[in-house]
């Protein structure tokens, strides 16, 4: 993947983008760099040295993925083939063209994956399922679902943590938390929490090397319509003539918009950090325990989707 030709990775580029807009050469490129770094084999064996794959029963594991961001159900392809089971994929139509290419690739260099790898329309036939969607489409899956193990995967949003002791630099990084991707990845920051009473003032000075984002004619759409909404309805908010952003105790912001709330103590936030956590994927910031600006898009290998370890998952059906 590291050493695909110009002219491929071009027309995967033209070809993905055509079937999902959102999917610009550098999110591609974003993604497949992720990916190569998952497949470092001294990654791979610390992170299979936790289970004990050779007691794995071969099993039919149907697998839904999401098309959210490219190549976004790598990493449960990765699981189902690497624990011995027989995979089932069932492709979103938003990204079809770049796991079909990973499918591609990887049948090239072992043919022997052709048997276990079927790409289908329909899981009747599964044993067991993993599956990402929406909090709607999640409770069809559960209840679609309910008489076969299961791994479903609902709606999950990440969140910053900011003291007011942030520099330039954090705030820099803390832009790619929010916008790579368009911020359409559950990994992507959609809600900072901030003091009370906290100045804005140097965090959208260090969100601005990010303006270029508005030229993506879906993501202007969004930041027009809501802005228009904010406007009509009087509502508060700041606007950066690329992002607005607002206060809300809701979780996840609508795209172009960046919520926040405000906090007194931080025994007043670890509480309600705590009261939302089936509903957030990352925390960001600076202190322990929490993901360091600009690294919530670059998950190791261990950082399992909704903390379910999807591998623990797959090597202990039987």
């Amino acid at each position: 993947m590291k050493n695909l030709s110009s002219e491929r990775l071009n027309e995967l580029f033209v070809s993905a983008r055509n079937e999902n807009a959102w999917f610009i050469e550098d999110n591609i490129k974003l993604a497949i760099e992720g990916i190569c770094l998952f497949l470092k084999k001294s990654e791979i064996e610390q992170w299979l040295s936790a289970y004990d794959l050779e007691k794995t029963v071969p099993k039919r594991v149907g697998l839904i993925t999401a098309g959210n961001i490219p190549l976004v159900g790598f990493h449960d392809l990765l699981c189902v083939l690497l624990s011995g089971h027989q995979l089932m994929l069932k492709l979103s139509t938003k990204d079809q063209t770049l796991m079909r290419f990973i499918l591609d690739e990887l049948i090239d260099i072992n043919p022997d994956f052709t048997s276990h790898i079927t790409v289908v329309e329909r899981l009747n036939d599964a044993d067991a399922f993993i599956g990402t969607g929406s909090d709607n489409t999640s409770r069809y899956f559960e209840y679609y679902f309910k008489s076969k193990p299961h791994v479903i995967r609902k709606n999950r949003t990440s969140v910053a943590v900011l003291t007011g002791e942030e520099a330039r630099q954090d705030f820099e990084n803390l832009g790619q938390d929010i916008f790579q991707y368009y911020g359409l990845g559950c990994r992507n920051v959609s809600k900072v929490f901030v003091p009370k009473g906290y100045n804005f003032n140097a965090l959208l000075d260090g969100l601005k090397p990010f303006d270029s984002i508005a030229d993506h004619h879906k993501y202007r759409n969004n930041y027009d319509y809501n802005k228009s909404i904010y406007l009509v309805n009087g509502e508060p908010h700041l606007d950066t003539e690329f992002l607005l952003v607002r206060e809300s105790e809701e979780m996840v912001s609508p795209i172009s918009v960046l919520y926040y709330q405000e906090y007194t103590s931080e025994t007043e936030l670890e509480s309600w950090l705590q009261s939302q956590e089936t509903k957030i994927q990352c925390i960001v910031g600076s202190s322990d325990g929490q993901i360091p600006f600009g690294q919530a898009q670059k998950p190791r290998l261990s950082d399992y989707a909704d903390g379910v370890d999807t591998m623990r998952f797959l090597c202990e059906l039987n």
